[in-house]
């Protein structure tokens, strides 16, 4: 069965009718096309008026749907003749930063991404999508694979943050996140990353530091969590509503501020709708990305992406 965020109610009673009539219909041999047309109608007005009125918090809650498509459901429908490689060659593998050398509609690339699991032993398995040092020192180890061979890397972001716990600290957390950020910004290949779900606070930043940076329309990207800027600023986490609003986290933001360049348009009512269609869709950014960079030089791609991001802390310091 479906699974209907809370302000799809109406959307969900209105698809139970026309799935109950439609039963009905098979079981009795009734003709009642025309009441099933008018209330698909419906639906259909209904989802598109919600799902352009969306409010920050409901895209957060979108964009954590648990049918969503992750990181693996895109490599599967995007690449080709995928060869995962593990480890970070220091301390063991991490499973939730995954990635690889394939094949994009021909081209030869490394894939990069954070997963966070369909099912709840996957969940368990890829640690919700937050990764441990060990996890961003795989990303730089598959960053400069990518730049020895000159292949383009295409990086997917689907974490709500770096993993917080005491034995990643132990192991030098944030140490890893910056040498990984920085690794992103000096290798001298094409860096096309894209934010699919939530984009968290340094756990995402650093494998998004891209010359091309795209976002899906209901995704989010923000320095910290609602809940964690609430538990911060008002003392609870029951103002993670007003923090959304606040922190400016939805993709239509982040391309007015400048943080990413092009937001992927989603199939009505999300891309845990249709995801085969939300897949294709950012497969043709990716193409139409990847053609405008043929024939520039590494040390062209090097120099525009660090002042792409120097160009935004000027910006944010004036």
């Amino acid at each position: 069965m479906r699974h209907f965020l809370d302000f799809e109610r109406p959307i969900a009673e209105l698809e139970g009718k026309i799935e109950e009539l439609r039963h009905l219909s098979t079981e009795n041999g009734l003709n009642i096309a025309e009441e099933v047309g008018r209330l698909a109608g419906r639906a259909d007005r209904l989802l598109h008026q919600t799902y352009t009125n969306l409010t920050p918090w409901q895209k957060v809650l979108v964009a954590r749907h648990p049918e969503r498509p992750h990181c693996n459901d895109f490599l599967a429908g995007l690449v080709d003749e995928l060869v995962p490689l593990a480890g970070d060659r220091t301390f063991g593998e991490d499973h939730a930063v995954i990635g690889g050398l394939a094949r994009f509609r021909g081209r030869s690339v490394v894939v990069l991404g954070t997963e966070k699991g369909a099912d709840t032993e996957a969940r368990v398995k890829h640690n919700f999508g937050m990764a441990r040092p060990e996890g961003y020192r795989k990303a730089r180890r598959l960053m400069r694979l990518a730049e020895h061979f000159q292949l383009p890397l295409l990086t997917f972001v689907d974490t709500a943050g770096a993993y917080p716990g005491i034995d990643a600290e132990a192991r030098g957390q944030s140490e890893a996140i910056a040498r990984a950020i920085e690794t992103c910004l000096d290798i001298r290949v094409p860096v096309i990353a894209t934010v699919i779900g939530e984009g968290g606070s340094g756990g995402a930043i650093a494998l998004a530091a891209g010359n091309t940076v795209l976002m899906l329309e209901h995704a989010i990207y923000s320095v910290i969590s609602p809940e964690g800027c609430a538990s911060i600023l008002w003392r609870n986490g029951e103002s993670a509503r007003d923090a959304a609003e606040a922190l400016r986290l939805t993709a239509q933001e982040m391309l007015r501020l400048g943080v990413v360049d092009r937001i992927v348009p989603e199939p009505l009512g999300g891309a845990h709708r249709v995801p085969q269609e939300a897949i294709a869709r950012l497969g043709e950014a990716l193409d139409e990305t990847l053609r405008q960079y043929s024939g520039l030089d590494g040390d062209t791609f090097r120099r525009r992406r660090r002042d792409k991001f120097l160009v935004m802390g000027a910006i944010a310091a004036s």
